[in-house]
């Protein structure tokens, strides 16, 4: 028997001003010379506020919580446009999300003069037994660090084999501390699954980095929105209307009001 999808609620998308992933996603199409197929084909129409199909669409459920604490994404040449990226999940919960395309031969000097503005201690994240032990850093500054200056999170969102051709290749992050996660639990990333255990996708990296910078509520709303996304995402590909009422939606309700 073939359920029939419930309607979502309206997407809100066009009334926020679009985020550094949504207009980096479009410079990106824009350089492109053929439409870019997401993995299994075309599939019709996507929201363009949230790139789920539109009876699932999560545009109606998405947050923002204020942080001190900024995100500087370095993105893979295609990250931007696929369906299942995390990063999108970030600059829609964290207002102070950057992203820039990554390549080997040059830089965009957006990206540098971020990284120069003295507001920002950047920190590199990456684990640190890939790195020089005098710059790995298991700890940020807090808030009222003398400097006064504010963490911003440096994650080279990519496969694992291009992060690490991305650190290598990026010169001129070799001045900042690189931040080694040390989390206890696992991942719960279900859409492209690592085949190390403790390899996280993007969104759950962003959320420990915020939980270590004093942000609690701004990472457990991430946390919570990422399962949301993950079950959105998957009752779409079964043709299964999502759970409004389930527990993924109960944990992102509860999250954003311990605010």
């Amino acid at each position: 028997m073939t359920t029939t999808p419930v309607p979502a609620p309206a997407p809100q998308a066009s009334a926020r001003v679009p985020h550094a992933v949504s207009r980096l996603r479009a410079e990106r199409l824009a350089r492109s010379a053929k439409p870019f197929l997401a993995r299994g084909g075309p599939k019709g129409e996507r929201c363009a506020g949230c790139r789920l199909v539109p009876s699932h669409c999560l545009c109606a459920l998405r947050p923002e919580v204020p942080t001190r604490a900024g995100m500087c994404l370095l993105m893979a040449d295609t990250e931007p446009l696929k369906p299942s990226n995390t990063g999108w999940l970030i600059a829609d919960v964290v207002a102070d999300t950057y992203a820039f395309g990554w390549a080997r031969t040059e830089v965009q000097p957006g990206l540098l003069a971020l990284l120069a503005d003295p507001q920002w201690q950047p920190y590199v994240v990456f684990p640190g037994e890939f790195v020089a032990p005098e710059r790995v850093v298991t700890q940020v500054a807090p808030e009222g660090a003398p400097d006064g200056k504010r963490p911003l999170f440096i994650l080279l969102d990519a496969t694992w084999p291009e992060a690490r051709k991305m650190f290598r290749k990026s010169p001129y992050l070799d001045r900042f501390p690189v931040l080694s996660l040390q989390p206890e639990q696992i991942s719960r990333y279900r859409l492209r699954r690592s085949r190390r255990e403790d390899h996280f996708c993007t969104a759950e990296v962003a959320a420990l980095c915020l939980e270590l910078a004093g942000e609690e509520q701004a990472a457990q709303v991430l946390d919570a929105y990422l399962d949301v996304f993950t079950h959105h995402y998957l009752q779409s590909k079964h043709q299964l209307p999502p759970d409004v009422n389930g527990s993924a939606h109960a944990q992102l309700r509860a999250a954003l009001a311990r605010g």
